[in-house]
């Protein structure tokens, strides 16, 4: 099995067992980052620690990290200078677009991403609606193309690097990386975006990589052929994986808690749905339990009408459900937020003409700033925005616009 531009030459081969969590990471960030790779499965681990990484100049690597792999891919890059213009958290299609805007601009500027370039977006196989792209593309591939376009202008992009914490203050943000790396600059841009929600069922943990998946899935559908596959969540990411998966799998169960997909989901998507036959809704259902021994085998399905359990065989289960915001370091630096954990900015931190607390400037916050002056929010993890690639594009550039504003007059 190829993985992304499969008519290319494979970057790398992936050798693994089917249902490995390791395995499925590899697969997964590879096909995020739009690399061309090779999925070989393997039965046994007996003459290596699977999975095996193979690149082109021969080199073998057992059980490698992400980090290494990247750095076999010559991504890996530590930060070059001891204080930046502009420092970007989250390297979605909102960072990216700050990051091309604000090195376009002639801000220094470093783009820091703790897994793969384009976030939720990559994992997308397919956006339709995207302005300029009539026939779509794969968010792996619009991230790739951003990803050229902030290189181009001299955006320096760390890979891999996880926050795990942030001291933010008007004039300076300091942000300390997992690996002791650590990012000054004189403003920042939050776009760390949201994760899907996990899916509270008991052993979930266990099967994450073995049969169960969050996301849209698109390392894994080839892997799915004449199979059944359930998938979990209404919105346009579970539509779009829905439409996918169908040209590989025998049958795709879309299990929805509410009526139908005609409230969540965009008209296209809800036409090209309908006119495929291996498709079929599950209303006012849900998964409520897992079984199988090291892979997933068999789900349990709830009817929330009813009461009613049945069981599914199936070795795939993939989750697309709301959005989680990653914002946890904000509430330890003291940026505020909503109730749901989405940052607040702009208007949203007024209550009527009253500043927020702790607001030192005498002016009210930029529309995208945070409660922190020069601390800025774009994209997904914002509170009030629009969950639309486009939205968050449009996002990262407007920030940077207040970002200037923001060096120039404070």
């Amino acid at each position: 099995m190829a993985g992304p531009a499969s008519g290319k030459t494979p970057l790398v081969k992936i050798y693994g067992r089917l249902g490995s969590a390791e395995a499925y990471q590899l697969r997964d960030f590879l096909q995020r980052c739009d690399v061309p790779f090779e999925w070989i499965p393997l039965e046994s681990d007996a003459q290596a620690r699977l999975p095996v990484c193979e690149f082109p100049d021969g080199t073998r690597m057992e059980s490698p990290t992400i980090r290494q792999v990247i750095e076999k891919l010559g991504w890996f890059a530590n930060p070059s200078r001891a204080e930046y213009d502009l420092a970007i958290y989250g390297a979605g299609p909102a960072g990216l677009s700050a990051a091309v805007y604000g090195s376009s601009d002639g801000l220094k500027t470093v783009l820091v991403e703790r897994w793969a370039i384009g976030g939720q977006a990559a994992s997308s196989p397919k956006i339709e609606n995207y302005l300029g792209f009539p026939e779509g593309t794969s968010g792996a591939e619009l991230a790739e193309r951003a990803r050229e376009q902030a290189y181009k202008f001299g955006t320096e992009i760390l890979l891999a690097r996880k926050g795990v914490r942030a001291e933010m203050t008007a004039g300076k943000g300091v942000g300390y990386l997992e690996d002791g790396t650590r990012i000054v600059a004189r403003a920042s841009i939050c776009a760390t975006g949201i994760e899907y929600r996990r899916l509270e069922v008991p052993e979930a943990e266990r099967f994450l990589g073995a049969g169960l998946y969050y996301g849209a899935g698109a390392s894994e559908a080839a892997l799915t052929k004449g199979e059944d596959v359930y998938l979990v969540g209404g919105g346009n990411s579970a539509g779009q994986a829905a439409m996918h998966l169908a040209g590989f799998a025998k049958r795709i169960f879309i299990v929805i808690r509410g009526e139908s997909l005609k409230e969540t989901l965009s008209q296209y998507l809800l036409d090209r749905l309908r006119s495929i036959p291996n498709v079929e809704v599950l209303p006012h259902t849900e998964v409520a339990a897992l079984r199988g021994g090291k892979l997933l085998e068999e789900i349990t399905l709830a009817d929330r009408v009813t009461g009613q359990e049945r069981s599914a065989k199936t070795r795939w289960l993939f989750v697309c459900v709301g959005g989680v915001p990653q914002s946890d370091w904000a509430g330890e630096v003291g940026i505020a937020r909503d109730e749901g954990g989405y940052l607040l900015t702009g208007p949203d931190l007024l209550r009527g003409r009253q500043l927020p607390a702790g607001w030192p400037l005498d002016r009210d916050p930029f529309y995208l700033e945070t409660s922190v002056p020069g601390v800025f929010a774009a994209g997904d993890v914002r509170h009030g925005s629009v969950k639309r690639v486009a939205s968050a594009v449009g996002e990262g550039a407007m920030a940077v616009a207040f970002v200037h504003r923001y060096l120039a007059n404070g």
